[in-house]
């Protein structure tokens, strides 16, 4: 960065200090942390060193001092996890609601607010590119774009089918309903990243936006729908006012499906990020939250189970996030593929 030539080229001198912001963000907190395993050092020979009365005290304020730094730690071995290429990435996590209607359709609703409270807990900003409403309540698809240092690394986790089980508000009988959401995720990728796709291969409607108008939002053919003809991959995207905006988000969003499929067709695992979803339904699902006849949220892979399904649905799912990171991160199974560019 001391170079003459540094801002000659705008473009690769904020690559190198996004790089360097990141490699800071992974090293000050393992020096922060360090400094503080030094003070306990110290504050342990003032224990040795005091006397009866004093030891106390001071062996009260080292408990107090260490149980703090316990929860640190645990978000530091975390964030060792994250390793892969794209972790550090912005996510791109969708939800689509399954069978059932209304009561899916609410089901999909609450796990959008669900991933909303969890990303503004972790301080990340929260873009809606796209929301289907369902036909009576809820919504049937919506799409959200999650910005923020490692964003992708701790959504991943989230990949899969989620089941729902309640009296249902719907039913005016009070029966117990069994619902199914699929919520993918996938990395945003960047300009390093080459997906090059031939205008022939792309339809692209547009149309006017739905759900909540005002300020023109719906009075212009401004939403933009892409279909990736030899895929099938539909991208939808209506956030903003103006059409040439939309169409840059949906063809990002694109190119980072179309990136992640290609990935999964090199592993040679398509049970993985597309196909372990298999269909929205029994015998798949990840995680479920069951509301009645008791409460409990329960991840399927990994055990983690809690009582504190209001919590959950507020967007505490740390704790599954975590011990999937920890259980069954893909980075201890099978390393990422480099790709040749």
């Amino acid at each position: 960065m001391g170079a003459p030539d540094f801002w000659d080229n705008n473009e690769r001198a904020q690559q190198h200090i996004a790089k360097l912001n990141g490699l800071k963000h992974a090293i000050q907190p393992l020096v922060a942390f360090q400094k503080k395993v030094d003070d306990i050092a110290v504050m342990i020979e003032l224990v040795e060193a005091a006397g009866d009365e004093e030891q106390e005290t001071y062996a009260q304020e080292l408990d107090a001092t260490t149980l703090a730094m316990l929860e640190e730690l645990d978000g530091i071995e975390i964030a060792s996890f994250l390793t892969g290429r794209f972790d550090r990435n912005n996510a791109i996590l969708s939800i689509q609601s399954g069978a059932g209607g209304t009561e899916s359709n609410d089901w999909a609703d609450m796990l959008f607010r669900m991933y909303a409270r969890w990303a503004e807990r972790r301080g990340f900003e929260i873009e809606v590119q796209y929301v289907q409403p369902g036909d009576q309540a809820g919504i049937s698809r919506a799409t959200l774009l999650i910005k923020g240092e490692n964003a992708y690394g701790y959504a991943k986790a989230e990949r899969g089918v989620h089941r729902l089980v309640r009296i249902s508000p719907f039913d005016s009988n009070k029966r117990r309903h069994t619902s199914f959401c699929a919520v993918d995720v996938i990395a945003e990728i960047d300009d390093e990243i080459k997906i090059d796709i031939p205008e022939n291969e792309l339809r692209v409607d547009v149309y006017r936006s739905s759900g909540k108008g005002g300020q023109g939002v719906n009075t212009t053919d401004s939403a933009v729908r892409i279909t990736h003809l030899p895929s099938g991959i539909v991208v939808v995207c209506q956030n903003e006012r103006s059409q040439i905006k939309n169409k840059a988000s949906a063809m990002s969003v694109l190119k980072a499906r179309l990136y992640e499929k290609r990935l999964d067709e090199q592993r040679g695992e398509m049970e993985r990020f597309y196909g372990e979803k298999g269909q929205i339904g029994w015998g798949s699902q990840i995680r479920s939250y069951v509301l009645q006849p008791f409460q409990m949220v329960k991840d399927l892979r990994t055990g983690i189970e809690t009582s504190d399904t209001q919590g959950v649905l507020d967007g505490e799912i740390a704790r599954f996030i975590n011990g999937w990171l920890r259980a069954g991160c893909p980075r201890h199974r099978n390393k990422d593929i480099q790709m040749e560019e």
